[in-house]
């Protein structure tokens, strides 16, 4: 998975334009953003300890330091949680005994039933990995013609990186992707990287790589999707963690009368099958 806290706060380096910190302008540079000798001084570090961050060969920053560093770019609260998540799996990828365990993909009676209650809502349970581990009859009728249950086992993330069908089914199909790239980072595993190098990576392409790395954390706004039959649906998202699990309950509700309308016509009889996919 790379040098990952390194590459967040280089990206985050390059995106501030430092007259907006109130630094003077320097001129042309060979690279946008601000310079590492400021960020360094901000942050109260040396510029070759930031550079050591910055290439990853530095895994263990101590907590004044990320700290330190939030503040001298101007992070906001997501951000930091990101930032802080980073620093500690980065720290972990160093000790081969901290690794966390491959991710599950048994779903527990418990959240299957939880699942049958919500029907014929729109639900699913899924991992960071983009796998969807079961799902609703009603989230069946409103992906059916779009090829996303039709793999075995379905997965979200390949999906929107390698089936041209998806540029078509998910309307802000960039924030979509910057979603999916992002989670990946959320349970990373010895598991996880196999699957991102041997299978993902080669098939997604540039597109995906640049979206992994870049570590800008998606606002998940509205979910809007132009479904094959011809509805334009506006889904609002609840997402429940399990975190015993490593999975997410996610619900999905319309987000005004014409997607309701738009669900109910796409909803068939009869109602009540689910369907899980371990």
């Amino acid at each position: 998975m790379g040098k990952p806290f390194g590459d967040f706060i280089r990206a985050a380096r390059d995106s501030i334009q430092p007259e907006s910190l109130g630094l003077p302008d320097r001129g042309r540079r060979r690279s946008p953003g601000l310079r590492r000798l400021d960020l360094a001084t901000r942050a109260g570090i040396s510029v070759e300890y930031l550079t050591r961050i910055e290439q990853g060969r530095d895994r263990n920053p101590s907590a004044a330091v990320v700290n330190a560093l939030a503040d001298a770019l101007g992070l906001g609260p997501s951000e930091r949680n990101h930032l802080r998540y980073l620093a500690k799996i980065t720290g972990d990828t160093c000790s081969a005994h901290a690794r966390p365990a491959p991710l599950r993909r048994h779903v527990r009676p418990s959240v299957l039933t939880t699942l049958r209650l919500l029907e014929p809502g729109i639900a699913i349970v899924t991992n960071r990995l983009g796998d969807i581990l079961a799902h609703t009859s009603g989230y069946e009728s409103i992906t059916d013609g779009t090829g996303l249950l039709d793999a075995d086992p379905p997965n979200l993330t390949r999906y929107v990186f390698t089936d041209p069908r998806a540029r078509a089914f998910f309307t802000d199909w960039d924030d979509v992707a910057d979603e999916q790239a992002f989670d990946l980072w959320l349970a990373p595993s010895v598991e996880n990287s196999d699957w991102l190098t041997a299978e993902l990576a080669p098939v997604a392409g540039s597109d995906f790589t640049r979206r992994l790395h870049r570590h800008v954390v998606p606002r998940r706004g509205t979910l809007r999707l132009t479904h094959p039959a011809g509805h334009e649906l506006h889904l609002l998202r609840e997402t429940f963690e399990l975190p015993t699990d490593t999975q997410q309950l996610v619900v999905f509700l319309p987000a005004d009368e014409r997607a309701a309308q738009a669900v109910d016509q796409l909803h068939r009889p009869p109602h009540g099958r689910l369907r899980s996919i371990s």
